[in-house]
Parts: structure tokens; C-alpha cells; sequence
């Protein structure tokens, strides 16, 4: 069975630091690139970075660069969203994603979720 699980989740602070992990199983990892999404709630799901293959290019949506890091684990099949200087706007469920062919950033476009985890940013 495939599956994406997103841990990591949690409470901090305003400059604070997270890291998620995504564990995939169920797939030939190293076939897909990877994205991570998140969703406040009355929004729509919003991109916040992805991955090729290989893991060799990494690309971010505005608001995170900087700030955010994704990378992946082809041996251990895991894909990490490292989230440094978090702002109160970072709140929201982040999503793990899966596609089997070239990273994109409609959310439209993965058909593999995870079931998501909750980050809260305080003020």
C-alpha cells in the first residue's frame, strides 16, 4: 500500500525552528519528486517547496526561501522540510506530495498525500 506520513508537527514560537519529516513506503521513491503544501484554514493549499529525483534541485515558493529547506533521503526514503525563523503566517497543516514525473507546484498535479501535520506559529 502507498503511503506518505508527515511528522514533525508542533507549537513554537515566532523565530523559532521545525523539522518535518515525510516517510514514504508502497513506491520506487527514487521514481518520484516530492513537494511539500500547506493549509490554513478558509485558504486555498499553497506550495512551499519541492524536489527532483535526485534531489539536486530544490525550488521554493517566495515566502519561505531563504527560511525553508527541503532534501531527501533516497536511501532511507524520507523527504525533510527544515523551517528556520518561522513567522506567525507559517501556520497552517503541511502536506507531503508525491508525483512520478517532473516536480510542479499545482497541488493538482500530485496524486500520492500524506494526511498532513499541524505546525502553529505563535505571536
Amino acid at each position: 500500500q502507498v503511503q506518505l506520513l508527515e511528522t514533525g508537527g508542533g507549537l513554537m514560537q515566532t523565530g523559532g525552528s521545525l523539522r518535518l519529516s515525510c516517510a514514504a513506503s508502497g513506491l520506487r521513491f527514487v521514481n518520484y519528486a516530492m513537494a511539500w503544501f500547506r493549509q490554513a484554514p478558509g485558504k486555498e493549499r499553497e506550495f512551499v517547496g519541492n524536489i527532483n529525483y535526485s534531489g539536486t534541485t530544490p525550488f521554493y515558493t517566495d515566502s519561505v526561501k531563504g527560511r525553508f529547506t527541503v532534501s531527501r533521503d533516497n536511501a532511507r526514503n524520507t523527504f525533510d522540510l527544515q523551517m528556520t525563523n518561522l513567522k506567525p503566517d507559517d501556520t497552517a497543516v503541511y502536506y507531503c506530495a508525491a508525483r512520478s514525473g517532473a516536480p510542479k507546484i499545482d497541488p493538482q498535479e500530485y496524486l500520492l498525500w500524506g494526511q498532513g501535520t499541524q505546525v502553529t506559529v505563535s505571536s
